[in-house]
């Protein structure tokens, strides 16, 4: 038993070995966003320059293909292991959505099962050399975030995502305890949802509140990534099959996104000093 474990561990390390950077996004409540959030991360380093993978490890909730688009493509399974789906030059996609039969199917699996599909999908992914992976994780700190977390010891670290209401607050802080546990470095907290900004006179009203994730990465000793204002084209983009970044580059929401980028850039390990720059 523990000589097949040494050698998954062996194999998944040499592929992420191709990889600079590993970002795991992720937040202990539901619903906050998080998904939108890795997908429009993961465009806005594509658009700095960058190479990307995009790995949607959400088993049971895979959205991702539906956020860019991609619900009628399919994984390849090669040699060499399974090659992702492109979506362009220099940005690849992994998800158990690729491998269903139909989006309806529901993926009724326990947590070892579950376990054994994200770890193949890190060590068969033919990701090749890449400048980031991004990692969707579901909500809580269950089997996904802690397969995740255990099997790419050396990632750069964790995006929190919160809202600003302090009932998804308090289980991000439970979030960011599971990182510290992990020795998995917290890169930041991102605030999303934080305000609505109208698209006709730029007015600013704070339908849930602002400014309670900037508050609790303070009082957790965490980085600040920044806040996203509510924008009623991520979610006519997220439907439509085309990320935000690409639908409303210049948006209030994306420059935050942008932003949020080029702060990630410089809490990475030291071989991604340069990377997003300006």
């Amino acid at each position: 038993m523990q000589q097949p474990q040494q050698e998954e561990t062996a194999a998944i390390a040499a592929r992420m070995a191709q990889i600079k950077h590993k970002i795991i996004v992720l937040s202990g409540k539901g619903g906050v966003g998080k998904s939108t959030v890795a997908v429009n991360l993961a465009r806005a380093l594509h658009q700095a320059g960058n190479t990307v993978g995009l790995l949607d490890a959400d088993i049971h909730g895979p959205s991702v293909p539906k956020m860019l688009g991609m619900e009628r493509d399919q994984v390849m399974p090669t040699e060499l292991g399974i090659l992702p789906v492109s979506r362009g030059p220099g940005f690849n996609v992994m998800s158990i959505g690729f491998l269903l039969p139909d989006s309806d199917n529901a993926v009724i699996w326990r947590g070892p099962l579950k376990n054994r599909m994200i770890q193949q999908f890190l060590k068969d992914g033919q990701w090749g050399a890449l400048d980031y992976l991004v990692i969707d994780l579901p909500p809580g700190t269950g089997d996904e975030p802690l397969t995740v977390a255990q099997s790419i010891p050396n990632a750069d670290g964790a995006i929190v995502v919160t809202t600003p209401q302090q009932v998804a607050i308090a289980d991000v802080r439970k979030c960011i305890s599971f990182c510290r546990q992990l020795k998995l470095p917290v890169l930041g907290v991102l605030e999303n949802m934080s305000g609505f900004v109208c698209p006709h006179c730029s007015e600013h009203v704070d339908i849930f509140a602002s400014g309670g994730g900037e508050t609790m990465a303070k009082d957790m000793a965490v980085p600040f990534l920044g806040s996203i204002p509510i924008d009623p084209a991520i979610g006519v983009a997220a439907d439509s099959g085309i990320a935000f970044m690409d639908a409303q580059p210049d948006s209030p929401a994306a420059q935050a996104f942008s932003a949020a980028v080029k702060t990630l850039s410089k809490r990475c390990r030291p071989c991604c000093a340069a990377v997003a720059a300006d």
